[in-house]
């Protein structure tokens, strides 16, 4: 196993890149059961030219992250939700389910075998995980595979946008990201291929991402970029969109109950009309990724809103911010459930 010892990085300056650790977790499921399940130090799968995941984008993934608290443990943040999300994501793409137990196994083994590339408590870095399945081996129909691969790797990382909690601005697509009846709700490759162009235009108008608004009237906010959308209305409710092309985010769905049990605030999923957004008082991205980045202002056509401020973070959302990571990096009391620890050397 990899020494306990930290390894020598810049800890401080991480950004969200790719970086080949000693150690991830594989398992290959076919006729119908899992096999050959643990710890590799290869970074390459070998797969047929014919694989389903090439051709039809039979895949999905997850993104999750581990946590260096103040006395030197490690947190691991709702990883049963991260399981059952992608259960559902393989329903919807017909592929085997990795069943709970295994699902969080792996990553207390990952994590476990590359402890020593954790952030440091205090850095604001964490180890971001990793898990994934793909169809694979010969095939050439429109059917799903006859065999998967499921991994999980991790890499230490900073902030997904640069800057950190500080505001920045968005600019509404002319592109959808996903249909209605389609596989926005589900965390699969293919959403995320038709974000890269939007995605693009957004970043060479100096935009932090796209905001995606609903694939039949385009006049209802449904995402930001990767990551969910969330505001503060002016009299002090948390409101985030609903919709059935939405990736339901974990981070998400904990602001909904912290907002509510840990402020005291009134909570509703709903309609949030992009021509409609004097009412609200802040706005946030959030995601395991992007944690919450805050909101600064929207580019909708010739039409620039800003929320609370382009420069400073509202304090309805400073208040979230430190609750969630207070209880991410051990430092506040977390609801029943929501922390595993994961058993170091």
């Amino acid at each position: 196993m990899t020494d306990t010892k930290t390894v020598d990085l810049d800890w401080n300056n991480l950004g969200f890149d790719y970086m080949d650790l000693p150690y991830r977790y594989r398992a290959y499921w076919k006729d119908g059961e899992w096999h050959k399940a643990g710890l590799v130090e290869d970074s390459s799968i070998t797969i047929n030219e014919g694989s389903p995941i090439i051709h039809y984008g039979q895949g999905c993934f997850e993104g999750m992250k581990a946590y260096r608290c103040k006395d030197g443990s490690v947190n691991i943040f709702r990883p049963d939700q991260n399981a059952a999300r992608m259960q559902r994501s393989c329903q919807r793409l017909l592929m085997p389910e990795v069943p709970t137990e295994m699902f969080v196994d792996a990553l207390k083994q990952v994590v476990r075998a590359n402890q020593a590339y954790i952030p440091p408590y205090g850095t604001g870095g964490t180890l971001y995980l990793r898990p994934y399945m793909i169809g694979v081996g010969e095939n050439i129909g429109v059917h799903p595979a006859t065999e998967y691969i499921f991994s999980v790797f991790a890499m230490p990382v900073g902030n997904y946008f640069k800057g950190g909690l500080t505001p920045t601005n968005f600019l509404a697509a002319d592109y959808d990201r996903a249909a209605h009846k389609g596989t926005g709700q589900s965390k699969v490759g293919g959403n995320y291929a038709a974000s890269l162009l939007p995605g693009d235009i957004a970043h060479k108008r100096g935009f932090s991402d796209c905001i995606y608004l609903d694939p039949i009237e385009h006049k209802k906010i449904e995402e930001v970029g990767s990551a969910n959308f969330f505001g503060i209305t002016r009299d002090g409710k948390f409101v985030t969109p609903k919709s059935p092309s939405i990736l339901p985010s974990v981070t998400k769905y904990s602001l909904l109950y912290l907002a509510e049990h840990n402020l005291g605030m009134e909570t509703e999923e709903t309609d949030i009309y992009i021509d409609q957004l004097d009412h609200l008082a802040e706005a946030g991205a959030c995601g395991t990724a992007a944690v919450i980045s805050p909101i600064g202002g929207f580019q909708v056509g010739d039409e620039f809103h800003v929320f609370y401020s382009e420069t400073e973070v509202g304090p309805v959302t400073k208040k979230l911010y430190d609750e969630l990571t207070g209880i991410q990096f051990g430092d506040r009391p977390a609801p029943e459930g929501w922390i595993v620890k994961v058993p170091l050397d």
